[in-house]
């Protein structure tokens, strides 16, 4: 065999292997073709883009429109999409349970009247693509839950259950969407109220909600949220009329007040359905307004309302009408400041005669900008930015804020800047600081303090003991750990109360004195090691004073962390504070710290054990020996 006919064969077997795998892929396997054929319709609902129904005289139309259920005849409104979804579900899964040939039907043709089946009241089409015939519903049979259904211009008739038949047995008002609008929350952007106190116009920026009428503030995003859920989430009560005749009877001819919604911008030449009419929408913007009106004679907790974009008069439940008493301070936001800690980089505390505090975060850190970058308690930094957060005001004092040396705000006793910080230029921020919220802080007022955020022209009250949480002292946002070292790499230690006591550890790691006597209480040893080694403060108490004791201390220790005894470290325990911490200071920080009475005790514990016998003579120190 030469190499063409070679090549020949090849290519036919790899075109029947093509072949087969193609109609393999294409024909249903054995058990996926007696799954079908035992289905009454095999449909593909995504194709299914209409639904009419025959009962009687009765017909109902339903067309999915932009992926939405609508009704069309007789009543022009939003189906209830969940309903429809069920029927298609109900369709895919309805089995054949038995067949009544064609052949006995032609032999009795009295058959298709005993089964309801020759001129049947209750028909159901499917418009879409590879749509099944007409589908015809019959009697119920004497099997329970069972009935007969046959397809338009076919003489077989089939038992099946009764599902799909309770899908579309009902009138056509139970085909209505009773959920007032398919509008989320999230898809608002703007509010309009209008009540008799007047109008209210809401706007959301990025996440967050804004009044822009009557007066421009921000607004309490939880309050705006469960303002605009009382329209999205309402379920309409009754049907009661369309709104092309006369509204008077409902008290909707002059509503007593209208919430309208508005979603996001619609593109320009888009079509929306507004009622029976379809309208070309410009750059305008189309609101769904719900008009409230009049209570019921005999339903007295229901309120009449229209629904322009349903074109409808409903009931909904009569606590819907208390929006109608909403006022702009109800939904104002009475928070002190937003921060956005996503974006937070900088936070400058600024006091008169104090030079600036200037907080930076770096690596999920803060540091002191403003002290060479000497790490902060971040714990601190993010605890008062939560408190800010969390601040609301006790007061809105003015809304103008016309007359600022009132309320000391013309010179503020302390100013917050928070800012975001690039560190380059980019098509979105210059390199720099670049502020976004300032908090200005003026005179006290009983338990109260004036303040004001400089892009608002609003002066409020906050409590005063909020300043005692913001201190301009740089020193007071150190960080909190003091020493971090592990307690085998203290080498030698001194510590003097009423006395000097010197130890130092020796080539095989034990300790011994080098001014001291008898033997060491290793468990108060061990314990003062521990501690020292990672010695935390409770808080720093900022600039080192005269009061705080460091002149008489109660105790000194030093220490030393190698062999050569060169690094040393000293701390001193200077007087009780009145939440019985105690004053300290170390020489390599400025300021003071506090530290905890159980830390204090652990590090004065007697190193001498208790009991012991004669006193050895300590031993004669040379000058190297001093820590």
């Amino acid at each position: 065999m030469n190499w063409k006919n070679t090549l020949i064969l090849a290519i036919v077997a790899l075109a029947g292997v093509a072949y087969f795998r193609f109609f393999e892929m294409k024909w249903p396997g054995t058990e996926e073709a007696r799954r079908q054929s035992q289905n009454m319709v095999n449909i593909d609902r995504t194709k299914i883009d209409g639904i009419v129904i025959q009962n009687g005289d009765q017909k109902i139309e339903i067309r999915r429109r932009d992926n939405k259920w609508r009704l069309e005849t007789p009543i022009k409104d939003q189906a209830d999409s969940a309903l429809v979804e069920t029927l298609l579900s109900d369709l895919e899964n309805w089995q054949k349970e038995g067949t009544i040939p064609a052949k006995e039907i032609d032999a009795d043709k009295s058959k298709l009247a005993e089964y309801g089946l020759n001129n049947p009241k209750l028909k159901l089409k499917l418009l879409g693509h590879d749509r099944p015939p007409e589908i015809l519903f019959g009697k119920d049979a004497a099997m329970e839950g069972r009935m007969y259904v046959r397809f338009q211009n076919s003489k077989e008739t089939f038992l099946a259950g009764q599902s799909v038949k309770k899908d579309i047995d009902k009138k056509p008002e139970e085909f209505r969407d009773r959920k007032l609008t398919d509008l989320s929350n999230v898809q608002v952007r703007r509010v309009v109220l209008k009540t008799p106190a007047g109008e209210i116009e809401l706007e959301r920026k990025d996440t967050h909600w804004e009044i822009l009428k009557p007066l421009r503030a921000r607004a309490d995003d939880q309050k705006v949220n469960d303002l605009i859920s009382q329209v999205t989430s309402a379920h309409i009560g009754q049907f009661v009329a369309d709104d092309r005749g006369d509204l008077r009877p409902y008290g909707l001819a002059e509503p007593r007040g209208s919430i309208t919604l508005f979603d996001q911008e619609q593109k320009k030449n888009q079509k929306v359905e507004i009622g029976e009419s379809i309208k070309v929408a410009g750059r305008e913007d189309k609101g769904q307004t719900l008009q409230i009106g009049a209570i019921p004679e005999k339903e007295k907790d229901q309120v009449y309302v229209r629904f322009a974009p349903r074109g409808s008069v409903y009931t909904l439940p009569k606590k819907l009408q208390e929006i109608l008493n909403t006022k702009p301070a109800d939904l104002r936001d009475n928070h002190l400041v937003r921060i956005d800690t996503n974006i937070l980089d900088r936070i400058t505390i600024d006091a008169p005669g104090k030079t600036k505090t200037v907080l930076a975060r770096k690596d999920g850190s803060w540091t002191i900008a403003s002290r060479n970058n000497t790490l902060a308690d971040s714990g601190a930094v993010r605890r008062t930015v939560d408190t800010l957060q969390n601040e609301r005001v006790t007061k809105f004092v003015e809304d103008v804020a016309s007359n600022l040396p009132k309320y000391g705000l013309d010179k503020p006793q302390l100013q917050l800047t928070f800012s975001s910080f690039a560190s380059e230029n980019t098509a979105e921020t210059k390199a720099g600081e670049q502020p976004f919220a300032t908090i200005a802080f003026g005179k006290g007022e009983g338990e109260n303090v004036y303040a004001r955020l400089t892009d608002e022209p609003f002066v409020v009250a906050v409590r005063r003991g909020l300043l005692d949480q913001i201190s301009p002292d740089p020193l007071r946002w150190q960080d909190l750990s003091i020493f971090k070292f592990k307690p085998e790499q203290i080498h030698r230690v001194s510590v003097t109360t009423d006395k000097e006591l010197w130890l130092e550890r020796d080539k095989n790691n034990q300790w011994h004195w080098l001014k001291g006597n008898g033997a060491i209480n290793q468990t108060n040893l061990q314990s003062l090691l521990t501690t020292l080694s990672n010695l935390y403060a409770v808080r720093w108490l900022g600039t080192t004073t005269p009061q705080q004791g460091f002149d008489k201390p109660q105790l000194v220790l030093s220490f030393t962390t190698s062999p050569d005894n060169k690094p040393s470290h000293k701390l001193t325990v200077g007087a009780q504070n009145n939440d019985n911490t105690f004053c300290a200071r170390v020489d390599e920080r400025d300021g003071t710290f506090a530290i905890s009475a159980s830390d204090f005790n652990n590090l004065k514990s007697s190193l001498e054990a208790q009991g012991a016998g004669s006193p050895s003579p300590a031993p004669t120190l040379s000058p190297s020996a001093t820590p």
